[in-house]
């Protein structure tokens, strides 16, 4: 099933309930993959719908750390509601040690000796990881094991 169909079952479903906060969320979401659908031309991949996750992910990660900042409770408890609809469709996160395998791995496939490998291995870790872990966790990791 494509995340348009789960995302409009989704739909249907807080509609049902009455849940207004979460039918928000579904519906900007589906208007988010609808667009990068009518942009592209064509069905999205699971990659390219895992990118669009993962964009609205971030923007909403980037917004809350913006309300912290700025002292805005009320906007940082309905921008963390809608984190966690966002991070529901989201693949699952793998644990540190996980990404630490793959990281490893990694380095050893492209022959990373450096810091100045940092890109190679980077570039490499987030097409395997394909948004299973935070990109964060990612690079403070590869620091770590290049180092």
């Amino acid at each position: 099933m494509s995340l348009l169909d789960t995302l409009q079952k989704d739909m249907i479903k807080a509609m049902k309930a009455h849940d207004k906060d979460t039918l928000e969320v579904v519906r900007m979401l589906k208007a988010s993959v609808k667009n990068e659908q009518i942009e592209k031309g064509h069905d999205l991949s699971k990659d390219e719908e895992i990118a669009v996750l993962k964009r609205e992910d971030k923007q909403r990660k980037d917004s809350l750390a913006d309300f912290k900042k700025a002292g805005r409770d009320d906007l940082i408890q309905k921008t963390e509601k809608e984190l966690k609809v966002v991070e529901s469709y989201m693949p699952a996160q793998m644990s540190e040690d996980e990404v630490k395998a793959v990281i490893a791995q990694v380095i050893k496939d492209v022959d990373a000796k450096s810091m100045k490998d940092f890109g190679k291995v980077m570039g490499a870790s987030m097409k395997k990881l394909n948004g299973r872990a935070d990109g964060k966790v990612v690079n403070q990791t590869v620091k770590a094991m290049l180092q």
